[in-house]
């Protein structure tokens, strides 16, 4: 796209300049006839008419390659993953003491063996729990996420990717009937204090209570509705939180942006697509537009100005040929928001568009501590 942008730039140029070629090519040498050039495309810089055409073309042409980007149909063949050779397979193995276990990681496994075997995490952020994910990962490859509790023992685990070994058969890629066979019927509201929540019904996620855990299968309605990714808490964690939507604070703000970025990366490595380069810039921009969605009580793409994202990008100074918009709003955290984007074909698209090269997303919270989320994706 980038070509075609300078061929469509250099074609315009000189169609506007060929006639000061023409005329100097036919009456002086070709140096006289170069100097005399540059003089009148100067002039031509200093234009003020030619300058708003410029601009207008330029314009015209940003938002014709979004709408070609926006409108590629699945069969778009994805770029190789970026500079992230495919790794050996993790050699899975049967869990001990419990029916599931993550990069053969069980609950109640204990902080010091992990670092021992594992290294630093590649990230740690706070999450709803009041606890930190940590994150782990190569260049994306062999993601997980675990979180420990105050005794430094593994009490929450989450992947999206071929890491889940079980004694059930149970793994990433199974059909939601054999969880439903496995585990009957998921439970329908959660307590927290003295209220309960209902949990909405046919979702695109199943929570059981299992084995002293909340276990959430989250399913790919695009997929037939196989089992996209896992996540255990354990039932003491989840029963120690007393609200639905934890408190909003700086900290946690950032921990779901970093989540919901490392979580984007981790899905598009799956589909064997680039990585995505995380990008401060753009994030202010998300953050000022969830932020007056959290304030003033909507949840739309055009603001109450009449402004688009790609408006917003423009008045920050975001330089792009091509960018995209999600939004999410209501979800537990950054792992249901990321899974329910990814069931929905339009935010779907914009995750796994292989033209895009950098993220930004951010994060705010209305008076009832309910986040919104905003992602800005772009390439230049």
């Amino acid at each position: 796209m980038i070509r075609l942008l300078m061929l469509l730039s250099f074609i315009f140029l000189l169609n506007i300049s060929w006639p000061a070629i023409e005329k100097q090519m036919d009456h002086t040498g070709i140096n006289q006839a170069v100097d005399t050039i540059e003089e009148e495309i100067g002039e031509l810089k200093n234009n003020p008419e030619l300058l708003s055409t410029l601009n207008t073309f330029f314009d015209q042409i940003q938002q014709l390659l979004f709408q070609l980007n926006t409108d590629k149909d699945e069969l778009t063949q994805p770029n190789e993953t970026k500079d992230n050779n495919q790794l050996e397979k993790i050699e899975l193995n049967t869990p001990e003491g419990a029916s599931f276990s993550v990069h053969n990681i069980q609950l109640g496994d204990r902080k010091e063996v992990i670092d021992h075997e594992l290294g630093a995490a590649n990230r740690s952020s706070l999450n709803e729990y009041s606890k930190k994910w940590y994150t782990y990962h190569d260049n994306y490859q062999n993601f997980f996420m675990l979180m420990y509790d105050d005794d430094n023992k593994v009490a929450g685990l989450y992947t999206n990717q071929d890491l889940v070994a079980s004694t059930n058969g149970i793994k990433i890629g199974s059909p939601k009937q054999l969880i439903r066979d496995t585990f009957g019927e998921p439970i329908t509201k959660i307590q927290k204090g003295l209220t309960f929540y209902q949990l909405q019904e046919n979702s695109d996620y199943d929570i059981f209570v299992f084995e002293d855990t909340y276990l959430t299968i989250f399913y790919d309605q695009h997929e037939d509705d196989t089992v996209t990714a896992l996540q255990i808490i354990s039932k003491d964690l989840e029963d120690s939180r007393s609200v639905f939507y934890s408190k909003g604070s700086s900290g946690l703000k950032e921990g779901f942006e970093y989540q919901m970025f490392d979580l984007t990366n981790a899905t598009r490595v799956n589909h064997e697509l680039s990585i995505l380069t995380w990008d401060d810039h753009v994030r202010e921009t998300a953050r000022k537009h969830s932020l007056d969605m959290a304030e003033n009580q909507y949840f739309d793409h055009t603001n109450l100005e009449g402004k688009s994202p790609f408006d917003r990008m423009s008045a920050d100074n975001i330089v792009y040929l091509t960018a995209g918009e999600n939004l999410a709003t209501g979800q537990l955290s950054s792992i249901f928001a990321h899974e329910g984007l990814m069931n929905s074909l339009g935010h779907r698209k914009n995750i796994l568009a292989a033209d895009f090269e950098y993220l930004g997303v951010g994060v705010a919270f209305n008076t009832q501590s309910q986040p919104y989320y905003t992602q800005n994706y772009y390439a230049k």
